[in-house]
């Protein structure tokens, strides 16, 4: 028999992380118009204010060549006016509306020169190119309901993943205070085919509510990524340490599994076996973590127990502490 002992432990807990640059960025035309030129291929890299595709603009040339022509005439005439004015043979409203259709007609040539320059969709950040999902030639319009491509910023990339109420109970514990974060700690990403990511990351966001339907919460972790291993929708393991300074460990050899349970033996005040259900948080090395069913004090049977039965009287052979 051995007596339980609170101690300290630390585990490794694993959640299933999605993986997206810091910098998503939706694609689109604000203007309608057919392609006409894509100068970028699916997947490369692109740095922030490089062309990426031209929209036919000979409607939106014309339309600010007709709004130039405009201004011309606004300014002879707002001049004209101005020089009557002094003759007193226009009145001073009719002056102000000369000016009034002058700035009208500036404006006009301000929104023609900014759709002329929406027929050329430059990146906004560097990063890579997703798919293009359009052709050239294709009609094009910000009522679309799919972006011309992403561009995914992925020199950091951010890691989402979610964790249950105790998990996020033992995790506030361990770093107490209202901002939880500015003493986080570092996390390790395994990738989906199981290898270790080199560079650890840190948790730098929480979200501020439990999902009702899961009940769990929202955690994000932020990974350098200099070689561009990580990519958009990439997925994988975050592992994060959870240390427990009171947990109650209990040797894995001295339980046994009957279908999903798991089940030891302890001495009752009697001195009689009792077989009592132990929950599981987790293990370290061959101890498992005890959540529920044992506490500090209490003695169990360490071994021999294949055919004993509750109620049982037991003799003490060796008394120890784990």
């Amino acid at each position: 028999m051995a007596t339980i002992v609170s101690e300290q432990s630390t585990i490794s807990k694993e959640y299933s992380t999605s993986i997206e640059g810091v910098a998503d960025v939706e694609i689109r035309p604000q203007i309608s118009g057919y392609l006409q030129k894509i100068l970028v291929d699916d997947g490369a890299y692109v740095k922030a204010g490089q062309t990426l595709f031209i929209i036919e603009s000979s409607i939106y040339r014309e339309q600010y060549n007709t709004a130039q022509a405009n201004l011309s005439s606004a300014k002879i005439e707002l001049d004209r006016k101005k020089e009557l004015a002094k003759s007193k043979i226009v009145s001073s409203l009719q002056v102000d509306q000369a000016e009034a259709a002058y700035k009208g007609a500036q404006a006009q040539v301000g929104s023609a020169r900014i759709n002329l320059n929406f027929c050329t969709i430059k990146a906004p950040v560097s990063g890579y190119i997703g798919r293009v999902g359009y052709r050239l030639g294709s009609l094009i319009a910000p009522s679309n309901p799919t972006p011309i491509t992403i561009l995914s910023d992925i020199h950091k990339v951010n890691a989402y993943f979610s964790m249950s109420e105790n998990d996020f109970q033992t995790f506030q514990s361990q770093y107490p205070g209202k901002n939880i974060l500015k003493n986080s700690p570092k996390v390790n990403l395994q990738l989906s085919n199981g290898e270790e990511y080199e560079i650890a990351g840190q948790i730098d966001a929480v979200n501020g509510q439990f999902d009702s339907n899961t009940g769990a919460i929202t955690l994000r972790a932020k990974f350098d990524n200099p070689k561009t291993i990580l990519r958009s929708g990439s997925t994988g393991k975050i592992i994060m340490k959870q240390v427990n300074n009171n947990a109650v460990l209990l040797p894995i050899a001295s339980t046994m599994g009957v279908q999903d349970k798991i089940f030891a033996f302890i001495v009752d005040k009697q001195g009689k076996a009792k077989q009592i259900e132990v929950k599981i948080s987790g293990k370290t090395g061959t101890k498992y973590i005890i959540s529920e069913g044992l506490k500090p004090g209490d003695t169990y049977i360490v071994s021999g127990f294949d055919r004993l039965q509750s109620g049982t009287p037991v003799t003490a052979q060796k008394t120890a502490k784990i």
